[in-house]
């Protein structure tokens, strides 16, 4: 295909006012905005009133726009504030459109391109504030959702983490342009309107919570923000935001669960163009060249003036021709926003915000690897798919780095979890895979997902703002990407055991309202348990190059449950099993291979 786009795996210090965005308009604070029957929030440019769950003891709010609708010929623009809009009071007691949705190459994600009710004015928070909270501002945290930077939505219910927080903070969850939509990019794109134009989005929502969370009692001085996936590899980007020079000005904290981290071209290299041209083409405005016109209208007019459903076609089309599990449309360096390679930003320390909690999970590449490598050969030939621009000693130096122990996957060989720091390595095995297959899982979990994670840690461990930078694993197996989010958003024992989910969701709580995951003995033990002996969590130490700790959450269970020839540990029975370990030396010698990675980054790039 003409685009291999890889997936290896997310200004002045006066607060800049992205891309000549037009500024907010001023706030108006109503007494009704910390209670009341009515439950209005009036934000000057409209008038919102959500709804009570009494049983939750929490004010909800949804749907509130925060950026005018992003069509027409404010397409791949920088969003812009809403128009005032005071004629009525607006309900904000269901969810706003989400964005069209872009679906991977090779991967079903059982939602059509024409997804219905998508659209794309769909640049809508929402807002979830403890009942009656009159007192001192609460602290607040935004969610932006994962997906690729092609799917998901800003639909994460909240309710349960704050619960099982005692309603301690203020939440907040965003959506952004996705697909072609947040992410075409090209020399015109740039030159009429902006590129990493979702980044923007994002960016705007973060601007809003400066602006008016103070109406829902939330302190707009204590922002944690955090992501998944590419939520999580969203918040790597912001916090690499013009150069890492806005400080404290939109967020203090950072939690990034699974930072992806795909290839990140230039805005105007030859693959993201190619992009647009086969999406201008599959949109009905075909380049002619050497002109580079669709008859007498440039391409990016065109694009501007063709409907929805046209537009979501072709960013699905285009992007499900690349090469499985990957996305056309992702972030660019583009040298304002983002204005190096992540591996190299992150190397200076070069970062917003002051502390950090970061996390990977443990098997994290099995969804997006082609799942029929049985071979060496096999391997070699998805390296070179994966990484088009390694010479064959490029090549070689991966095999290196990642040896294996057998030649061949043994269709019989029993699957397990990994230690970690004693036996065999995920470098060739785990719960769902051996051999050559397991090696190259390993490889696109590491590229895409684990290393930036460490890279991250890196930068906030003793950075110029005087934070710091925790880390750990998730481990519960089969532990694949995406499985810890269903550890911090749902009630305790509805997924996970009540121990595991109480631990995690307050490990994430504690460091949103105190900067630090450390929990309690007893919690980090098992609420059930009654067990009060320490426990690393409970005095959980910062991640340093020279002492690079990492908590391991697992769980170890009564009954191992097996699933083919998997072992599996989850459930309502499961005990608690946190502990510290070395991440550099983790798995057969992580670290070190997260450094050859950064010093491949100018072939991969990363």
């Amino acid at each position: 295909m003409f685009f291999s786009i890889l997936t290896l795996a997310a200004l002045t210090v006066a607060s800049p006012t992205p891309y000549n965005a037009r500024p907010y308009a001023h706030a108006v604070k109503r007494q009704s905005s910390y209670g009341g029957s009515n439950l209005e929030v009036d934000l000057g440019y409209s008038v919102y009133q959500g709804y009570s769950n009494a049983t939750a003891g929490l004010d909800i709010y949804q749907g509130i726009r925060f950026a005018a609708p992003p069509v027409g010929s404010l397409r791949w623009q920088a969003p812009q504030a809403p128009e005032t809009n005071r004629s009525a009071t607006m309900p904000a007691t269901s969810y706003g459109p989400v964005c069209p949705l872009n679906p991977s190459a090779g991967i079903e994600i059982n939602q059509p391109a024409n997804q219905t009710g998508a659209s794309e004015d769909c640049l809508f928070l929402n807002v979830w504030r403890p009942s009656n909270a009159t007192g001192s501002p609460l602290p607040v945290y935004i969610w932006i959702h994962g997906g690729g930077y092609g799917i998901g939505n800003g639909r994460q219910d909240l309710t349960a983490f704050i619960n099982t927080n005692n309603n301690a903070f203020v939440g907040v969850t965003i959506q952004y342009r996705l697909g072609a939509f947040g992410f075409l990019s090209s020399d015109e794109v740039y030159r009429k309107g902006v590129v990493n134009a979702a980044l923007l989005d994002q960016h705007l929502a973060l601007q809003w919570v400066q602006k008016y969370i103070h109406l829902f009692n939330g302190d707009p001085t204590q922002v944690t923000i955090s992501g998944e996936s590419a939520g999580g590899g969203s918040v790597m980007l912001q916090d690499m935001a013009y150069g890492g020079t806005l400080g404290d000005q939109l967020f203090t904290n950072s939690i990034a669960a699974s930072p992806y981290l795909p290839m990140q071209y230039g805005y105007k290299d030859w693959v993201p163009t190619q992009a647009y041209y086969a999406f201008a083409t599959q949109a009905g405005c075909p380049p002619s060249m050497p002109y580079l016109r669709n008859g007498s209208t440039p391409i990016f007019e065109c694009l501007q003036s063709k409907d929805t459903d046209t537009l979501i076609n072709a960013s699905a089309t285009v992007s499900q021709e690349g090469s499985y599990g990957t996305w056309a449309f992702l972030p660019v360096t583009d040298g304002t926003f983002v204005q190096d390679l992540p591996s190299r930003q992150l190397a200076r320390k070069q970062v917003n915000g002051r502390n950090l909690l970061v996390g990977n999970n443990a098997n994290e590449g099995v969804g997006f690897t082609p799942q029929n490598i049985e071979t060496v050969d096999d391997l070699v030939e998805y390296l070179r798919v994966t990484f088009p621009l390694f010479s064959n000693n490029d090549i070689a130096k991966v095999l290196l780095y990642y040896p294996s122990s057998n030649a061949s996957v043994d269709p019989n060989a029993l699957l397990f979890a990994t230690e970690g720091d004693m036996g065999p390595t995920a470098l060739n095995v785990s719960s769902v895979g051996s051999g050559q297959q397991q090696r190259a899982d390993n490889i696109y979990a590491e590229t895409t997902f684990v290393c930036p994670a460490y890279w991250m840690a890196e930068a906030y461990s003793d950075n110029r703002a005087g934070g710091q930078a925790y880390k750990y694993q998730f481990s519960i197996p089969p532990a694949y990407h995406g499985a810890d989010v269903a550890g911090y958003y749902t009630y305790p024992g509805e997924f996970y055991s009540v121990d595991f989910t109480t631990a995690f969701q307050q490990i994430y709580g504690n460091f949103i309202t105190g900067s630090n995951p450390s929990i309690s003995n007893a919690v980090a033990n098992g609420v059930a348990a009654a067990n009060a002996s320490t426990n690393a969590a409970s005095a959980w130490p910062p991640y340093s190059i020279y002492a690079p700790n990492q908590i391991d959450l697992n769980t170890t269970c009564p009954v191992i449950t097996v699933q083919g020839n998997s072992q599996l540990c989850a459930g309502p029975t499961a005990v608690n099993d946190f502990r510290l370990v070395d991440a550099y030396t983790w798995e057969g010698g992580r670290g070190t291979r997260c450094d050859f990675w950064r010093s491949v980054g100018e072939l991969v790039p990363e």
